[in-house]
Formats: C-alpha cells, sequence, structure tokens
C-alpha cells in the first residue's frame, strides 16, 4: 500500500540523507494525515489506496500550479525546489499520458456524446474526466477537448 511504501522510503532517505526525497515524503505523509483526519468519524478512519493516490495528485499539482507562479515571478531558486520535489511526488504516481493519447481518448468521448462545439464542453470534459482520472492532467484534457472541438 501506497502508505507503507512512503513509511519505508522515509526510512530510506533518512539513512542515505537524501534530504530533498525525506522533506517531501514527510509533507506527502502529513497530506495523507490530514486528510484521514478529516475523514475521521467515530475517531476512526483509514484512508483507501484511491484516496491517498488522490492527495499524491493534489500535491503534484500544487507543485506545478507553484512552478508557474515562481517562473513568472522570476524566482528560480523557488521554482527549482518545487521541481524536485515534483520529480519525487511523480514517481509515486502512475505515468501519465502522453497529449496524443489523450487526443485520441477526449476524440472517442466527443463521438459518443455527440459533442458539435464548444457549447459542449462541459459534456464532453465530464466524460473525459471520469475515462482519464489520474492517467492525464485535466489542464491536458481540457487543451485537447477545446482543440478537438473549435475544428
Amino acid at each position: 500500500m501506497l502508505v507503507e511504501q512512503l513509511q519505508n522510503d522515509m526510512k530510506k532517505a533518512m539513512k542515505s540523507k537524501d534530504a530533498v526525497r525525506l522533506r517531501t515524503i514527510r509533507s506527502l505523509r502529513s497530506a495523507i494525515m490530514a486528510k484521514e483526519i478529516d475523514m475521521r468519524t467515530d475517531g476512526k478512519a483509514s484512508i483507501s489506496e484511491e484516496e491517498a493516490m488522490a492527495v499524491l495528485q493534489k500535491q503534484a499539482k500544487q507543485r506545478r500550479d507553484s512552478i508557474e507562479q515562481f517562473i513568472a515571478a522570476g524566482r528560480d531558486d523557488l521554482q527549482a525546489v518545487e521541481e524536485e520535489e515534483l520529480v519525487v511526488i511523480e514517481s509515486y504516481l502512475p505515468k501519465q499520458l502522453p497529449l496524443d493519447e489523450v487526443r485520441s481518448e477526449v476524440k472517442a468521448v466527443i463521438e459518443a456524446v455527440g459533442a458539435s462545439g464548444l457549447q459542449d464542453m462541459g459534456k464532453v470534459m465530464g466524460q473525459a474526466m471520469g475515462r482519464l482520472k489520474g492517467k492525464a492532467d485535466g489542464k491536458l484534457v481540457q487543451q485537447a477537448a477545446r482543440e478537438l472541438l473549435s475544428v
């Protein structure tokens, strides 16, 4: 399970004195623990593998957003820190689909719902995100949908 893997990897990072990996794993464990606490009812809760993966995906998205903001602000030092952490987080996430595969999935959704233009973007995005959850970033799916619907 992901939680145990993070625990074991944290121990390895401590032993090897890998500061970036250690800092990132601690951050991830903290986010998972916070989610677990939010889910508690009658004092007990355990987080499922899927929910833990969703927390990691959210953390990766936060890092990507921060990187964009740091690039815009010209903060190369902070950008580098976020990029290092993003690499560690992505090592725990499933492999993301490339743009051409995302396009083909979105194209199949467009045909399935009978979308004809940008006014159908909501229908397409709902179905596409359901199919591609965890496999592709939402921005990438939106970009593909926008391109295919505006043609």
